[in-house]
């Protein structure tokens, strides 16, 4: 009988790796809006280990992360920071892990910037020969590049019960398919498309994002479809760890803790008063 996997610990290793994961992300979805819409003006910087973004002002991607995690920050770094968003004429949002260095909440608050938003950072590991479940009457399938528009539809008809939020996810996801290293999966349900969901890998670490059930067929399996089939190719792709980020105490925490994720830490997501959207 081989040995036990180790117990992973929430520490500063585990930080940077899932912080990093979610990083590399996230610069590849910038990269892949200024390739399909030049006209946003999207790009990325690194200043002292931190990743800053641009994706538009209004855009979810259009912060830093990283921060105070690789480097201790001083207060030039901060103003190369702010200055990157100044000139696109966006406002500085960190999301910040709380096993940064205690000197970046300290600058944080010296500069006036606020807490605004919580985040669940959720890991599980991953073994290559764990039995995952599957659902039979779902099947879930790797799309390429010629069906990223209906993948692309289908993420966005899991929002259209919210007025005005499925266009605003469509424009997401078709930038999201468009990445260099997309990985975007599509559940099915007696042949048509139900379900829709993200994968991203970097280093080891699997990051799952974007998942979303079209309104008329919840409750039947294809979210859990499509997270086993997620998870056994990240773990046939040889990553070792898988991630995602939840709303705190949400369903989609509650879900991920049934099927084996714990939470790393809660990452607080700051902005500068005054200059809120």
């Amino acid at each position: 009988m081989s040995d036990p996997a180790p117990f992973i610990f929430s520490d500063l290793n585990l930080a940077r790796r899932l912080e990093r994961a979610e990083g590399r992300s996230n610069v590849s979805f910038v990269e892949a809006r200024a390739a399909v819409e030049p006209s946003v003006g999207a790009g990325w910087t690194e200043v002292a280990g931190t990743y800053a973004m641009f994706d538009g002002p209004e855009s979810p991607a259009t912060q830093t992360f990283g921060l105070g995690l690789f480097e201790t920050p001083a207060g030039a770094d901060f103003e190369r920071i702010e200055q990157f968003f100044r000139e696109r004429g966006a406002p500085t949002h960190h999301e910040v892990s709380p096993l940064a260095d205690p000197a970046t909440f300290n600058l944080l608050n010296a500069r006036g910037y606020e807490p605004f938003e919580f985040t669940s950072v959720m890991f599980r590991p991953l073994d290559e020969g764990a039995e995952l479940r599957r659902d039979s009457n779902v099947s879930v399938r790797l799309v390429g590049p010629e069906e990223s528009e209906l993948w692309a539809q289908t993420a966005a008809r899991g929002w259209g019960e919210f007025e005005g939020l499925a266009d605003f996810v469509l424009g997401l996801s078709r930038v999201s398919a468009a990445r260099a290293d997309a990985l975007s999966f599509l559940a099915e349900l007696e042949g048509e498309p139900v379900a829709a969901g993200a994968l991203s890998i970097c280093e080891g670490v699997a990051l799952l994002a974007g998942a979303s059930t079209v309104p008329e067929a919840r409750r039947r399996g294809a979210q859990l479809a499509l997270l086993d089939a997620r998870l056994a190719y990240a773990a046939g792709h040889g990553c070792d760890l898988a991630m995602m980020c939840t709303q705190p105490g949400s369903g989609s925490q509650r879900n991920a803790e049934r099927h084996g994720f714990r939470i790393a830490y809660t990452r607080i997501k700051w902005r500068e008063v005054g200059r809120q959207l």
